[in-house]
């Protein structure tokens, strides 16, 4: 059953005001971590980010904190989750990657699970793309077959990697959510955005903000609590 999503309503953005959580982001100085936690950060959670460099980040915020560190070292990951409610995964390669396999999602994300585990942190976000997992079947039969294989090599890698961090996640303790996105397009919100769980309605792209916004209203909304949805506008 395709499940829709209206963002931003009034009633949803009045109560999402009320409710303060401690979350950290992974991924926070890439383009869809910087939307997310500027978005987390509107919603008035209190939010802290573990980056390698941080003069990456040029934000400045009274409910922000800035840790420096490597989403790779157990021991950096362990010291942003102490006292914290929620983790936000929007890890990536940077754009494009360089084409190469990878391990680096699933590798930092096995790392956040047994860490989030040892804390007592119980939710996690993750975005992941459309094309992993199930929502492979969402996709044309030559795109699977032909441009995946052979003219988008890049985005493969990255897949199947995002493949590895998803079953980690499923078969985690957590209270999980994996968000498949597909192209995410730096454009103005539309202001809505569609959730399938069985690729029915589901379109090319989402815009930034409405992806932001789709990610940071998990944290209080259990609607798609163990599940994985694919969005869209």
């Amino acid at each position: 059953m395709c499940q829709v999503v209206f963002l931003n309503s009034v009633n949803f953005a009045l109560n999402i005001k009320n409710v303060k959580m401690k979350i950290v982001i992974f991924g926070a100085s890439g383009f869809s971590g910087r939307a997310i936690l500027n978005e987390a950060l509107a919603q008035n959670h209190k939010v802290t980010i573990l980056v390698r460099n941080i003069s990456a980040i040029t934000i400045q915020h009274p409910n922000l904190k800035i840790i420096q560190g490597n989403v790779l070292s157990s021991e950096d990951v362990a010291k942003v989750l102490i006292n914290q409610d929620v983790v936000i995964n929007s890890l990536g390669v940077g754009g494009k990657g360089d084409g190469k396999p990878t391990t680096f999602i699933s590798d930092a994300t096995k790392i956040i699970i047994e860490e989030m585990e040892k804390n007592n942190v119980k939710k996690l976000i993750a975005m992941s793309n459309v094309g992993a997992g199930n929502s492979v079947a969402f996709q044309p039969w030559f795109f699977n077959k032909i441009i995946l294989p052979y003219l988008m090599k890049w985005l493969k890698v990255i897949i199947d990697d995002k493949n590895r961090m998803e079953s980690l996640i499923m078969n985690s303790q957590l209270n999980w959510t994996i968000v498949r996105c597909p192209n995410i397009v730096d454009k103005p919100a539309k202001g809505n955005c569609k959730a399938t769980l069985d690729g029915k309605g589901l379109k090319l792209s989402i815009t930034l903000g409405d992806m932001a916004t789709f990610m940071v209203k998990q944290i209080i909304d259990n609607t798609f609590l163990k599940q994985a949805p694919s969005i869209s506008n």
